[in-house]
C-alpha cells in the first residue's frame, strides 16, 4: 500500500518561524536558496522606489518576502521579492501571520536556476488569487515582463517605462534605471 503524504497548512508553516526561507506549494514545503548580490540589489532598488512612493502618498504597505496565502486546501503561500498591498485591503488584516490573499502587485526577480514553467505557475497563482499586476524581472535579459489578470503580458526593456498603472497610480521607472550599475556576477 502506498504511503500517504501529509500536506502542510499555512498555519503550520507560520508556526515553523522565520528560520528558513520557504514557500508552501500545494501543501508541500519548498526551501528557497539564498540569492546572489545582483538579485539582492535589484530587489532593494525596486523596493526602495516603491516604498518611498507608496509611503509618501499613503497608498499602502510594501515589503519583501512577505507571505501571502494564495490558495487553500491544499495551501499555497508565496513570498514575492517585492509586494505592495493597497491601504484599503490592509484594514482588519492584522500584522501577524500571512496575508490572506494576493498582493496587489507582486514583483519577482529571476535567478539563473529559475525554470520557465515554475515562474509561469507562480505568476498564474498570483493572478488567480487576485493580484492586479505581476512583474517578472529578468537580470539576464534586463527586461521586465508585466502580467495582468486579463492574460495580457508585455515585455519592457531599455528606455521603456514600466508603470504602476491603476495599482500605484503615477509610479513608474525606466528599465534602464532599474538595471543601471547592476552588473555584478550572476544572481
Amino acid at each position: 500500500m502506498g504511503e500517504v503524504q501529509t500536506l502542510m497548512t499555512a498555519e503550520q508553516l507560520w508556526e515553523l518561524g522565520d528560520t528558513r526561507r520557504t514557500e508552501l506549494v500545494r501543501g508541500e514545503l519548498i526551501e528557497m536558496s539564498p540569492v546572489g548580490g545582483r538579485h539582492a540589489r535589484l530587489v532593494a532598488r525596486l523596493l526602495h522606489w516603491i516604498y518611498q512612493y507608496a509611503t509618501d502618498k499613503k497608498m499602502g504597505a510594501v515589503g519583501t518576502e512577505w507571505g501571502f496565502i494564495l490558495a487553500r486546501d491544499p495551501d499555497i503561500v508565496r513570498g514575492p521579492d517585492v509586494a505592495f498591498v493597497a491601504a484599503a485591503r490592509l484594514i482588519g488584516a492584522g500584522s501577524e501571520g500571512f496575508f490572506a490573499g494576493a498582493p496587489d502587485l507582486a514583483g519577482e526577480v529571476l535567478s539563473p536556476t529559475d525554470r520557465a514553467g515554475e515562474v509561469q505557475a507562480k505568476t498564474c497563482e498570483y493572478l488567480a488569487a487576485g493580484a492586479r499586476l505581476v512583474w517578472i524581472i529578468d537580470p539576464q535579459t534586463q527586461t521586465v515582463t508585466v502580467h495582468r489578470p486579463s492574460g495580457d503580458a508585455h515585455v519592457y526593456a531599455g528606455d521603456d517605462e514600466v508603470s504602476g498603472e491603476d495599482v500605484l497610480p503615477g509610479f513608474s521607472f525606466r528599465c534602464a534605471e532599474l538595471f543601471a550599475s547592476i552588473s555584478a556576477p550572476a544572481a
